[in-house]
């Protein structure tokens, strides 16, 4: 397999054929076959509307069989993706896209009561020149495929099947594109969460996003006959690449779900025979404690993987025993390098709980002294930020090392623990306090589904402990109870001074708790 998307989804065809490759709920399925045809509909359908090889095409959307048609129609029609977090606000969406540059943008119809193309125009800010509303998306396709059908007027400003006047663009010229595309193109365009300043636009290549999902697949086992629960958003790195990609190179497949409930979750997972669950662990916390659970069938799972610092063992035992996932792994990247390590199967309760495994996809991990701040590097590390060499030059140092923020340490075995970020830590009494060992404290005391802390402002220890607790479904959690859990297990300065309880914290789209919105909120 030559390393493109577009040479990927060819070869995907060619090898595993009439297996089900894209899953849409109640909707439809495609088979591997099928995924590579409609995926050339889609390349013609862009290019008919005007987009050209080396453009950028934005998605604003959130998981669901359109989203993968679209971004994978784009890459074969030689454009570079850009996808666009659907949690955004309209200005700052507008703001990422015209920042990407992108060319094309197409925008989900209204979902969960958000008209999010009234909201862009609203903002005031120029869109690019083709609009690609997904409530056009049919007659789009049919129109590309040479199909007749009956034409619905699209929304002013909108260029449409009818307005744009598009045809069906030739298949050599599709097929020309798509085989024009070079493995160090630049495949995607992947933006940080923004969480501690404004967010910057990572680059990467074919190669290095397909060598990260084919990497992930690998050590996860993925392969056909699995079937991959997508939750994790496909505009995050680790919901594109170690989730679309991955089945699309492993022959495993894709069953996208939009918004995450675990009542519909469950609900997939005995219906479409689900084996791979991934997502942060409030999302296997939901599961575990709907009161439905134990009347579905969940003897399909295998595999469970969590992105988290560190992980109650508890929780690992419970994801093992009650959910049935013989295989529980955890893992660390982060945007700029999407996975840098990985558990392994077979790995222990506590390597799994406590640490983020070993390098993976290529990377060599090391610590920096005396600081301990994570740094990466290998082939498949980004190329840098776009349009910000500044910003680059201050993330990879002169030898190819990227600084990640994160302080951590390595075992004996290479495993890395991620004990916090550096921007997290605050000293309490002239002691530095790590939030992420206290959370973890948190984490395994019964009825906490999930804590965090941060450090306040206090004018005689300097910063003082404050943790945000959610109690558990079902489950009374005292405050007093925290403080005594906590004196119990930790050294003085490190206790939480106070403790608010919660019924859920902010977090971005991966499920890291965005502690800024904590230290305005308190």
């Amino acid at each position: 397999m030559d390393k493109t998307i577009p040479a990927a989804v060819a070869w995907a065809a060619g090898r595993f054929g009439d297996a089900p490759a894209l899953i849409d709920p109640g909707q439809a399925r495609w088979t591997f076959a099928e995924l590579a045809e409609q995926v050339r509909t889609v390349a013609r359908a862009l290019t008919a509307a005007g987009a050209a090889p080396g453009d950028r095409v934005a998605i604003w959307a959130p998981n669901t069989a359109r989203w993968v048609l679209a971004a994978l129609g784009a890459s074969c029609a030689g454009a570079t993706l850009v996808p666009v977090d659907t949690r955004l606000s309209a200005p700052e969406a507008a703001d990422v896209i015209g920042r990407s540059g992108a060319g094309v943008l197409i925008v989900t119809g209204p979902f969960l009561g958000r008209d999010r193309l009234a909201e862009l125009r609203a903002t005031g800010s120029p869109l690019p020149e083709i609009v690609i509303s997904l409530a056009a998306w049919d007659e789009l396709l049919d129109r590309a495929a040479g199909e007749p059908g009956a034409h619905t007027a699209g929304e002013p400003g909108i260029r449409t099947a009818e307005d744009a006047g598009i045809r069906a663009a030739a298949e050599p010229g599709i097929r020309a594109a798509a085989v024009a595309v070079m493995p160090d193109d630049v495949s995607d365009i992947l933006f940080t969460s923004g969480t501690t300043g404004r967010s910057r636009g990572a680059m990467s290549t074919h190669r290095q996003s397909l060598g990260v999902a084919t990497a992930w697949a690998e050590i996860a086992g993925l392969g056909p006959g699995d079937r991959h629960l997508m939750v994790n958003p496909f505009f995050s790195g680790f919901g594109l690449k170690a989730g679309l990609l991955a089945c699309l190179v492993s022959g495993a497949t894709i069953v996208p779900q939009a918004v995450f409930d675990p009542g519909r979750t469950l609900d997939l997972v005995e219906t479409e025979r689900i084996s791979v669950l991934t997502g942060p662990p409030t999302l296997h916390l939901g599961l575990l404690d709907h009161p439905d659970r134990t009347g579905h069938d969940l003897s399909s799972l295998r595999l469970a993987v969590t992105e988290a610092a560190m992980l109650a063992p508890s929780l690992v035992t419970r994801i093992r025993d009650d959910l049935g996932c013989r295989t529980v792994l955890t893992a660390y990247g982060l945007t700029e390098a999407v996975v840098a390590t990985m558990c392994r199967p077979g790995d222990d309760v506590r390597t799994v709980a406590s640490t983020s495994g070993r390098a993976a996809a290529g990377f060599e991990v090391r610590i920096d002294r005396p600081g301990g701040e994570v740094l990466l590097r290998g082939p498949n590390l980004m190329l840098g930020y776009l349009d910000d060499p500044e910003a680059t030059a201050a993330a990879i140092d002169a030898d190819g090392w990227l600084h990640t923020g994160d302080v951590g340490r390595l075992d004996e075995h290479g495993n890395l623990t991620v004990t916090d970020r550096i921007k997290d830590m605050y000293v309490c009494g002239g002691f530095t306090v790590y939030p992420a060992e206290v959370e973890r404290v948190l984490a395994g005391l019964p009825g906490v589904a999930e804590a965090a802390v941060i450090g306040v402002p206090d004018r005689r220890l300097g910063e003082i402990g404050k943790a945000f607790v959610v109690p558990r479904a079902g489950h009374g959690v005292a405050i007093v109870e925290v403080l005594q859990h906590c004196r119990a297990q930790l050294a003085g300065y490190k206790v939480p001074r106070t403790v608010e309880l919660r019924a859920e914290l902010p977090h971005d789209a991966s499920g890291k708790v965005l502690k800024h919105l904590l230290r305005e909120s308190r």
